[in-house]
C-alpha cells in the first residue's frame, strides 16, 4: 500500500497522524506495507475493543519510558473514546508494573486529560477528530 494511503487510514483510525509516520514515509516506503498489518491490530476492534488494546499500548510504552510514545498512545485512546477513569486506571495498572519512571514518562501525554495541546514535534501531529 502506498504511504500516503497508509499515515491517511492511521490519521483516521487514531484522530492525528503521528509525526514519524511522514517521517517514515518518505525515507522508507517499504515499512508501511508491515506497519499496515501492526497498525490494523491495535487500532480495529477484533476479540478486544480497538480502546483497550490501545491502553494496553499506551502500558507498554510508558514501560519502554517513551514519551513520545505515550503521548501518542493516549492521543488515540482518547480518540477511541477512552474516559479519564480508564485512562487512571491504565495509570494505576503502570505504576504496578513498571514502577514511577513508567508514571513519569507518561507526564507530558497526561496534559492532554487537563485539555492541553500535545508538544508540536513530539511524535504527534495535534489530532483533527472530535
Amino acid at each position: 500500500m502506498e504511504p500516503k494511503k497508509v499515515i491517511r487510514s492511521i490519521d483516521e483510525k487514531m484522530g492525528f497522524t503521528p509525526e514519524i509516520m511522514n517521517m517514515m514515509g518518505e525515507m522508507n516506503p517499504e515499512l508501511f506495507e508491515h506497519y499496515k498489518k501492526c497498525d490494523d491490530g491495535i487500532q480495529q476492534d477484533g476479540a478486544l475493543p480497538a480502546k483497550i488494546k490501545v491502553l494496553m499500548s499506551l502500558a507498554v510504552m510508558a514501560s519502554q519510558r517513551c514519551e513520545p510514545c505515550c503521548e501518542s498512545q493516549l492521543r488515540s485512546a482518547l480518540n477511541h473514546g477512552a474516559t479519564k477513569e480508564e485512562i487512571m486506571e491504565t495509570m494505576n495498572v503502570i505504576f504496578i508494573t513498571s514502577g514511577a519512571p513508567g508514571v513519569a514518562a507518561c507526564r507530558k501525554a497526561l496534559n492532554l486529560l487537563q485539555g492541553e495541546k500535545g508538544h508540536d514535534g513530539h511524535g504527534c501531529v495535534p489530532g483533527r477528530r472530535k
